[in-house]
């Protein structure tokens, strides 16, 4: 067991923990939460003994072993399936000492001990891990030094994962993992054999990973049971039931005061009075709850653009004269919102670059909108920013000519206050870094907004008040990210990057996720068929909930066709608008008049693209229906 045993401890001047206690019991998977700040990391390095708590105690049973991912794992010659197998001390020194010995007796212990902790099946293991982590089998037998930085980390993850300790810290270990990964580690800790403590943002990670929330807020700890949603549903309960007592409490001591007030000065109600001071007395101090911090983002939204915003025609890209990605035909509307699937290394951030114009095609041809505005925000923007400037000057820097008043009224619109505004950004927490770089990438009001992994170091209500944000946000976004409920908040369309090629997923995240899980062996297993003997005599009828679940992704791609329609009409009526204007047709804009009437042209065309879709889209669902109704199985067209 774990045991936080009220402790205290204040860094740079700041209260972190005050009197803080939890218990948790060996075997348990615990989420730690709270907010950007809050102390979690701080936590995990008292429990790890780097900080001394200045009173209370932490205590572990004797022998424990911890593991945690400190730091990528070195650049050295060393194979990655080396590495990850060192990463196991013990494993590692009873080989080292079979080779060292010489005496029967302890070769022979020394093999018990192996067969007991099941090195022979260490490599299998340690390869299963670093393949569910992205690895292929050769990039196994590669040098570490070979992998950049991120990858190293995954590098470490795995060694630690291998090791297998008693008490595995883990501080936000998807930050440095692609969706897969991400969707790999989230199965992987579910069946891990020893205890857990892990500080992540990821909601989907913290429901189903974890039977546990460990919620730190205020200096102090609460164990909750059951995963994020059921710990989010039920702190909020306790708000508003303490909100609901202090305005009792207030509403009881007003009307005590009152008559108090009424009734001092006259000696028949003077006892009355005094006991109704002390009534006052015993109530105290009356503190509402505090209410949660308003988290914000604020978009600036761009001036209309015809359509298409981008369109992609036969396009190839790549590095050094070499595609990566090839025959790309794609477009991107005004208002469209699309996931960028598929592992890392298939092209997702070539693509993002291209699009952001930060790399040219090999051939094919790009056509972007008049005076199209690409706003792009990357993790390695972070890293990019000056230690030493504050947010403040950042924004200076960028617009000179605004008022200081203007530039703070910025900053605070994407949750950056006073508190923060002057602070170096060296002393900035990764969260409000981040904030700052988006801030930065969408300064100009883009057209375009591509984002690449936008909610690492973000907290679950910042990333929802982002999310929110770009729901309201006027304009058309390319996201990749490994946060799936994120993504669900903020898209319509997914593209899948693999093989060298970009296509249209039909399906939805949840279809996304059951297939990656499959393909890695950590989807549920079918069951076992039934013997004949037992088998019905005919097909079974589907359940309600077995009938929804079938019709479930084709009723979604008939409403994902529907919305494309609705966006391309609407699109077209602000441009039948725009033409039927005469002055459109004035002061020499005629050319730009035949500019929008050949955008008008392509709009047509790509109306009745999605009218094909959508009544191809109805036919599937309506057949689907009728089979169902009928018993039988409905034959689904094939691509």
């Amino acid at each position: 067991m774990l045991e936080i045993d009220s402790v205290t401890f204040r860094l740079g001047g700041r209260t972190i923990l005050d009197g803080a206690s939890a218990r948790i019991p060996d075997g348990h998977k615990v989420g730690l939460v709270g907010k950007n700040g809050a102390g979690k990391t701080t936590l995990l390095k008292l429990i790890r003994g780097e900080f001394s708590p200045e009173s209370g105690a932490i205590r572990l049973p004797a022998g424990a072993r911890l593991g945690w991912v400190e730091q990528e794992a070195p650049a050295s010659a060393a194979s990655l399936i080396e590495v990850v197998l060192a990463a196991d001390r013990e494993r590692a020194a009873l080989l080292a000492a079979i080779e060292a010995e010489s005496d029967p007796g302890r070769i022979g212990e020394i093999h018990d001990r192996l067969a007991t902790i099941g090195a022979h099946a260490a490599e299998a293991r340690a390869a299963a891990i670093l393949k569910g982590l992205g690895f292929s089998e050769e990039d196994q037998r590669r040098p570490c030094r070979d992998f950049s930085g991120g990858w190293r980390m995954r590098v470490a993850l795995a060694g630690v994962l291998f090791a297998e300790p008693d008490l595995l810290l883990l501080d936000e270990p998807t930050n440095y993992l692609d969706l897969e990964g991400a969707l790999w580690l989230e199965t992987y800790l579910a069946r891990y054999p020893h205890t857990v403590l892990l500080v992540s943002h990821d909601r989907d990670l913290l429901n189903r990973a974890v039977g546990h929330i460990l919620h730190l807020e205020s200096g102090r700890l609460a164990l909750h049971a059951g995963g994020y949603d059921d710990f989010e549903r039920r702190h909020a309960e306790r708000l508003r039931h303490a909100a609901a007592e202090a305005r009792r409490k207030a509403e009881m001591k007003a009307h005590l005061q009152s008559f108090v007030d009424r009734f001092r000065a006259k000696a028949t109600k003077a006892r009355q009075a005094q006991a109704r001071l002390k009534m006052i007395e015993k109530l105290g101090e009356i503190a509402p709850p505090p209410l949660p911090e308003e988290t914000r983002f604020t978009f600036p939204d761009p001036e209309p653009v015809a359509p298409p915003a981008l369109a992609l025609e036969k396009v190839a890209v790549g590095h050094d004269g070499r595609p990566v990605l090839a025959r790309i035909d794609a477009r991107i509307d005004p208002d469209d919102r699309i996931a960028l699937l598929g592992a890392n290394g298939e092209g997702k951030s070539t693509l993002a670059a291209l699009l952001a114009g930060r790399l040219a095609p090999l051939e094919g041809t790009i056509t972007r909108a008049r005076k199209l505005r690409v706003g792009h925000f990357a993790q390695h923007q972070i890293e990019m920013l000056d230690p030493a400037s504050s947010p403040l000057d950042h924004l200076a820097a960028r617009l000179p000519e605004e008022t200081e008043p203007n530039l703070r009224e910025r900053l605070a619109r994407f949750g950056l206050g006073a508190a923060v505004a002057d602070l170096a950004a060296a002393r900035l927490s990764g969260g409000q870094k981040s904030r700052l770089a988006l801030l930065l990438a969408t300064l100009e009001a883009p057209h375009l907004l591509i984002l690449d992994e936008p909610t690492n170091h973000l907290d679950i209500d910042s990333r929802r008040a982002l999310a929110e944000a770009l729901g309201r946000w006027k304009g058309a976004l390319v996201v990749v990210s490994h946060d799936l409920d994120f993504l669900a908040r903020t898209v319509d369309r997914l593209w899948l990057v693999k093989g060298g090629r970009v296509c249209e997923y039909e399906g939805d995240l949840e279809t996304y996720r059951a297939m990656l899980l499959a393909e890695r062996g950590t989807g549920p297993k079918a069951r076992p068929a039934r013997a004949a003997k037992d088998a019905p005599a005919g097909p079974r009828p589907l359940s309600p909930a077995e009938r929804r679940r079938r019709l479930a992704p084709l009723r979604q791609a008939v409403a994902r066709a529907e919305a494309r329609l609705e966006k391309l009409e609407a699109l077209k009526a602000r441009l039948d608008a725009a033409l039927a204007d005469p002055a459109l047709y004035e002061n020499g804009l005629a050319p730009k008049a035949q500019e929008w009437q050949k955008r008008r042209r392509d709009l047509e065309r790509a109306l009745t693209a999605a009218e094909d879709a959508w009544l191809e889209a109805t036919a599937r669902l309506e057949a689907e229906e009728a089979a169902l109704a009928g018993g039988g199985e409905a034959d689904t067209a094939k691509d």
